[in-house]
């Protein structure tokens, strides 16, 4: 099968490389020419005259350029065409392009897709939403692409992207647990080897999982993670997954609680816990720490009134 893609970047690069190992034919554009086969996406879109169905498998980061790319290509398919997002959209703007791209006769699916960069060589997991006849056309695209077990047709359009978005969800509060697990064992008086308990762990364990696979090698070879600074950044799904348990009234802690973790990661001197030492010290006389006065959030001396 003979397929556009739209977006070489990490994600991108490695699903092209994977179709194109399992014999389909790969046609990729790229803001970077030192990535993209074609000059721009009327010349993707040209490239794939004479098949059944034209059909673009969009990559791109989600917002303002899933709603560009869309809009171009929707100029220049036709119908019958297909498009498919498997970037990180939100679940309400893909039942919207949905709506849009049908009016012109475009076909539209919408990808959840796992797998991160290991997907080129393990295999990716595929939610898709979308038409049964669109996923039809997909079918050999989507199984090149899965590992075993790894594909579902979740539903219409909107509930791939509705999918991954709980997925990454469940994501950030499995990987809170094991954050807090670690830095629990660490913080113990036993001289305990976490790296050796995170090891174990992997074999038989109940918590057993492909987070804990990623998380040892590297416990391994540097054990107090001191390699890395403690800041996260959340990728926008978390937020959404936690607006929609608020929306449904669906009790959702553990994956709040580890979206506020991460914002808390990014702070070197809360203003929320100088607030409360702040509040100690004046009920209680509680000891306080010296600030740093231009620590984020902190004041300047020179710039006090």
């Amino acid at each position: 099968m003979k397929i556009g893609l739209v977006g070489l970047g990490r994600m991108g690069d490695n699903m092209a490389t994977r179709l194109r190992d399992h014999g389909h034919e790969v046609v990729g554009y790229d803001t970077d020419p030192e990535r993209r086969d074609v000059g721009d996406l009327a010349e993707l879109v040209t490239s794939l005259d004479g098949e059944d169905r034209r059909v673009v498998w969009v990559m791109v980061p989600a917002g303002g350029p899933t709603e560009t790319t869309l809009a171009e290509l929707a100029d220049h398919l036709g119908d019958g065409d297909l498009i498919v997002d498997g970037g990180n959209s939100n679940h309400h703007h893909s039942r919207r392009h949905a709506e849009e791209l049908a009016a012109r006769g475009i076909g539209f699916v919408d990808a959840g897709v796992s797998g991160g960069i290991w997907g080129r060589t393990e295999g990716y997991c595929i939610m898709a939403g979308g038409d049964p006849d669109d996923i039809a056309t997909l079918q050999p695209v989507f199984d090149a692409l899965v590992t075993d077990g790894g594909f579902a047709h979740v539903g219409p359009n909107g509930a791939g992207h509705y999918s991954k978005m709980i997925h990454n969800g469940v994501e950030y509060a499995m990987m809170q647990a094991y954050a807090e697990g670690y830095e629990l064992l660490a913080a113990g008086e036993l001289d305990i080897d976490v790296a050796a308990i995170f090891e174990v762990w992997r074999h038989g364990s109940v918590v057993r999982s492909w987070l804990l696979d990623l998380l040892t090698p590297a416990l391994a070879e540097d054990p107090d993670l001191s390699s890395v600074r403690g800041w996260a950044e959340d990728s926008g799904e978390g937020r959404w997954t936690v607006d929609e348990a608020v929306a449904r009234g669906v009790p959702a802690p553990a994956i709040t609680a580890a979206l506020f973790a991460r914002f808390a990661s990014r702070q070197d001197d809360s203003p929320a816990m100088r607030a409360i030492a702040t509040m100690r010290n004046r009920f209680g006389g509680h000891e306080t720490q010296p600030g740093e006065p231009n620590a984020p959030g902190g004041v300047d001396p020179s710039e006090q009134g």
